[in-house]
């Protein structure tokens, strides 16, 4: 696979020191990649966050970074530690403790997509793997760091968000609980990847555009909420996950006819985000 490892859309001018970040909805799979699979091109798309970083695009407009996959989660999960590797399909690798994410196929190198659907019919090399990680892992993984370094330097914090989507029915055991299902989970691994006070704020600019939100539940972040959430060093880390029956059809995989409503209504999210950000005047013109 000859493809960039990510893409980086930076605002003319930086005017906050929030991220934000899509690194699970890359959308190309290139033939090689599909003739090592036994799933067709739509079920292999199946645990892909389709059109998040379109939902998101607007974040540059507000002085912020967005930084999106290059690859799919299919070919290699970027919200996974790089020692996250599952013995029953890479060859060699060493099962290191119980990691339900690996033990469920759900490695840096995943061997299901959905519903634990098998993406391949044997094994992979180590050197696969390996490969993999240092040309499209890596990569993506320093552009984080600068872009966080970065926004530390000149306004004295730096704050992640980390965009996802998540599947409409892995809300029905929250509506059952609740008596509704919420549309948004913001994940801060319970306060310990960011202070409180942005995770109310990010909440708000949400719960203002008439979305319901819960914290923590059913997702509470995964490793770049736990490796980049550092509150006490003012650096935060927030994952987002979006119920995808809000804009798209989940069964072919497509926008639905409430797409360009809901992006508006993101873009109006993003901008509150955003927002935040704008709170410390840059270092640079103090």
């Amino acid at each position: 696979m000859d493809h960039p490892p990510f893409h980086l859309t930076e605002p003319e001018q930086r005017l906050s020191s929030v991220v934000f970040a899509s690194p699970h909805s890359a959308a190309t799979y290139p033939p090689e990649f599909l003739s090592q699979s036994i799933l067709d091109q739509v079920a292999i798309r199946s645990s892909e966050d389709a059109f998040v970083h379109d939902l998101v695009d607007s974040a540059p407009e507000f002085g912020a970074p967005l930084l999106v996959a290059g690859v799919p989660r299919a070919y290699v999960d970027l919200n996974r530690s790089p020692d996250e590797l599952d013995s029953a399909l890479i060859l060699g690798a060493i099962r290191r403790g119980q990691n339900p994410r690996v033990a469920s196929g759900l490695g840096v190198i995943p061997r299901v997509v959905s519903n634990g659907r098998a993406i391949y019919a044997g094994k992979l090399t180590m050197g696969e793997a390996r490969s993999r990680i240092d040309r499209y892992w890596r990569p993506y993984h320093n552009a984080i760091q600068r872009l966080l370094e970065s926004a530390h330097l000149n306004f004295g914090q730096a704050i992640l968000v980390d965009c996802h989507s998540m599947p409409h029915e892995a809300m029905d055991g929250a509506a059952r609980s609740r008596g509704h299902s919420p549309e948004i989970v913001l994940g801060d691994r319970f306060g310990a990847a960011a202070d409180g006070e942005i995770v109310d704020r990010i909440e708000a600019a949400f719960a203002a555009a008439g979305l319901r939100v819960a914290r923590n539940a059913p997702f509470a972040g995964a490793y770049v909420a736990q490796a980049y959430g550092r509150p006490s060093r003012r650096q935060h880390a927030v994952q987002i996950e979006i119920d995808r029956a809000l804009y798209m059809d989940e069964r072919r995989i497509r926008p639905n006819a409430d797409f360009d409503a809901f992006r508006a209504i993101m873009r109006g999210v993003i901008a509150e985000i955003a927002s935040i950000g704008y709170d410390r005047v840059p270092l640079a013109a103090e």
